[in-house]
């Protein structure tokens, strides 16, 4: 259902070094690259992140309740996940923990443009 998820940002050979790095991880690479936006993933068949310079030229602002959620495949995926993108400068928005007893586990985190991810797992 879902083809892609956009994310604006300030500086996009940072923005792609940063999501690079960290959905490698994931087995995600460089699908699609153009003057102003990055498509990653695994294919083009399936769901892609895009990162982009806001076509209108103006800054680029996260959204309030906004969120990308990856599903890396396990508890320790996500916490690895997590760590990585600590480490390529995002900022904690809630550490790995059980949310939902027995059902859903998640770590968050804010990229270095303000944009919020989640690595979870359910179940």
């Amino acid at each position: 259902m879902i083809g892609y998820v956009t994310l604006g940002v300030t500086n996009l050979d940072k923005a792609k070094a940063f999501y690079s790095e960290l959905l490698g991880e994931m087995s995600a690479s460089t699908l699609l690259e153009m003057d102003r936006i990055v498509f990653f993933g695994k294919d083009m068949a399936n769901p892609m992140l895009a990162v982009c310079i806001p076509y209108n030229e103006n800054d680029a602002h996260p959204g309030n309740g906004n969120m990308v959620a990856f599903n890396p495949g396990s508890k320790e995926a996500c916490d690895a996940l997590y760590q990585k993108a600590l480490a390529l400068g995002a900022t904690c928005d809630g550490e790995p923990g059980q949310r939902i007893p027995d059902m859903f586990y998640g770590a968050y985190v804010r990229d270095p443009d303000g944009n919020k991810l989640c690595f979870f797992q359910f179940g």
